[in-house]
């Protein structure tokens, strides 16, 4: 029997599916029903060429989960010194302040707690994309990932639909090897390209995100 989804309008979901991270509910399990249930909406998701180059890997294994957390932390003190992480953003911006500060301080929380969701998803792809070189390398990734962000992200509508909160990391691919061999995944084939917290969220009722105006990032005809 299906499960109960919540009432939301397209626009709702669309602009309500946030990055949830302090308000993952680690007491509750998450049945593997509900999760077959959203990664059965995801094989929906338009890929190219009909290749359905994608494959799933759901862990609920506590000590893989312990695993994984422990290499995803392992990059954070490596990710947080870098230009790009998420404290170093939008520095010279100070009405980005406060927002940024909430941004790191939920992305913390997540580092130091990440192996209490009940469940983690790992979207992978075959085959991996370390031989591409040039200009074939963004055609490539590009085509590539493009055939696995619409499944993933319906994955994650169909989550919020029912009541889990999700978010997408990458931090573990600093170690991705390592992680290869606690999945038993082949690393020289198969490529993982997130980690997934899954657990119910505590609350069903989110915001839209504060985003800067449309204005300063759209482009019409050239740039």
């Amino acid at each position: 029997m299906p499960s109960q989804t919540l009432s939301l309008t397209p626009d709702q979901l669309l602009t309500t599916t946030r990055a949830v991270r302090k308000r993952l509910d680690f007491t509750r399990p998450v049945e593997m029903s509900v999760i077959r249930e959203c990664l059965e909406i995801a094989l929906q998701a338009p890929t190219g060429s009909n290749a359905q180059g994608w494959q799933f890997l759901v862990v609920t294994d506590a000590a893989k989960r312990s695993a994984l957390a422990e290499l995803y932390r392992k990059a954070w003190t490596v990710y947080e010194k870098m230009p790009i992480a998420a404290h170093h953003v939008h520095a010279g911006d100070p009405s980005m302040k406060g927002i940024q500060e909430r941004v790191v301080s939920s992305a913390e929380y997540l580092a130091h707690n990440l192996e209490k969701a009940p469940a983690y998803l790992i979207p992978c792809l075959t085959p991996r994309l370390d031989g591409a070189a040039g200009p074939m390398l963004n055609l490539m990734a590009s085509a590539s990932l493009g055939s696995l962000l619409p499944a993933v992200w319906s994955f994650m509508l169909a989550a919020r639909a029912r009541g889990l909160g999700t978010c997408w990391t990458t931090l573990h691919l600093f170690h991705e090897q390592e992680a290869a061999k606690i999945l038993g995944i082949d690393y020289a084939s198969v490529a993982q390209c997130a980690l997934i917290p899954i657990a119910y969220a505590k609350g069903t009722e989110f915001k839209p995100a504060p985003r800067k105006p449309l204005d300063g990032v759209l482009h019409v005809n050239q740039w």
